[in-house]
């Protein structure tokens, strides 16, 4: 064997011993980093005392009597994070949920034609009953409790849980129990479902009155309100109109980016409403246009007006745009998001409060109106309409006194 060939087998060693030393750095590299990994997620584990939640996911697959699918546990152990919040707007959306969710937003369903929440004391109540349905025709009223669908007690279940309950085939039963507090009674009502179309604006001129126009906003939808509010402005705006009654009561709310444009049509400035953020990050918001109707305005609230109807409202109060008439709001002053967690299922999460344009935190508080009228229990007259139609004369004789 002559030189040259010792030279390349030497050469040969080397690179084989190169690359053998790669390799193991590699794999010690690898070795380093996984020991990193598993010591942070036991050192997570450790801290946060996450050994309890797996023992017990352990114990239950393991040992309980039954067969536990992994699926339904992860379930529930999501909803009881969500349910330790202590927040009854924040919702963990399964399947079923997320499906009634969405049948909501479409509009239309098989139901009674109420519009349910959960107040602060975790009841479900009553924030309306939709003009025409079975919940209306009932008696059903702005505040009543609703302690149990057929046998199931509400006290534990969330909002959607109950509407999908409520909810059914147009034609099939549900029996409800109701407290009423202002009556100190109880009382079970029988209804039977029909298919629900949820409204969003109706316009007229009021019969009796042929100077004042008259709008009902009874939701807030994306996709149709402010449509419907052009129409509707469109018929009035043809007429010899003194003065508007822009009607909130009994308005749950609905799509907050709706409520904000809606509101442009009525105020004399922005902005509409502050969203703080859990750092205090303050986002204002103001509506694409300001096209303030020319005449006198008066808003009816009561205490079924909610969450984006209170948005409108307080905007109008604080810019002096017209005079909230009525009686103090619901006070629902938290921003919800909806979130997919895939798979048909979703996390609905208060990320954010509003505040009124000029800073009022109406969360439990509600807004005062600047004229307060009772409506009485034991009238068909609409005491408050019939006040806001006074007020409007008595602003439309001074205009005309000052010309």
């Amino acid at each position: 064997m002559d030189s040259r060939d010792r030279n390349r087998i030497c050469h040969q060693e080397v690179d084989r011993l190169k690359a053998r030393v790669v390799r193991v750095t590699i794999a010690v590299l690898i070795m380093i980093l996984l020991i990193g990994i598993v010591g942070g997620l036991y050192y997570w584990a450790e801290k946060y005392n996450l050994e309890k939640l797996i023992t017990t996911y352990y114990l239950i697959k393991n040992e309980y009597l039954e067969q536990v699918s992994t699926e339904t546990l992860i379930n529930g152990a999501i909803k009881g994070m969500v349910e330790s919040l202590n927040d009854s707007y924040s919702v963990y959306l399964d399947k079923d949920a997320f499906k009634n969710l969405n049948v909501q937003i479409e509009g239309t369903f098989g139901g009674i034609g109420v519009e349910i929440d959960k107040d602060e004391n975790k009841q479900l109540v009553v924030i309306t009953p939709l003009p025409g349905t079975p919940a209306d025709r009932a008696g059903l009223k702005s505040g009543d409790i609703i302690e149990k669908v057929d046998e199931q007690e509400t006290a534990k279940l969330t909002a959607i849980e109950a509407a999908s309950l409520i909810r059914g085939e147009p034609g099939t039963s549900v029996t409800l129990k109701i407290l009423r507090e202002k009556e100190n009674r109880s009382f079970i009502v029988k209804l039977v479902r029909e298919k629900i179309a949820v409204p969003s604006v109706r316009g007229e001129i009021l019969p009796d009155y042929q100077e004042i126009g008259y709008l009902q906003v009874w939701h807030f939808n994306r996709t149709s309100t402010i449509a419907q509010l052009e129409k509707e402005l469109n018929k009035l705006n043809k007429e010899q109109l003194g003065g508007l009654i822009l009607d909130l009561r009994g308005n749950p709310g609905g799509d907050l980016e709706a409520a904000v444009e809606l509101a442009g049509y009525f105020l004399k400035e922005g902005p509409v409403v502050r969203i703080v953020s859990r750092d205090g990050d303050e986002e204002v918001r103001y509506p694409s246009r300001l096209t303030q109707i020319q005449v006198p305005l008066v808003v009816l609230i009561d205490e079924g007006t909610a969450s984006a109807s209170e948005i409108v409202a307080g905007a109008i109060k604080d810019s002096s745009s017209g005079l909230l008439l009525g009686t103090r709001t619901f006070g629902k002053g938290l921003v919800q998001t909806l979130y997919s967690l895939g798979d048909n299922e979703g996390l609905k999460l208060t990320t954010n409060r509003y505040l009124t344009p000029n800073g009022h935190d109406i969360n439990d508080k509600g807004i005062q109106p600047d004229i307060v009228v009772e409506q009485p229990e034991d009238t068909d007259e609409d005491v408050q309409l019939e006040k806001a139609v006074e007020v409007l004369y008595e602003r439309i004789n001074q205009g005309k006194q000052a010309a």
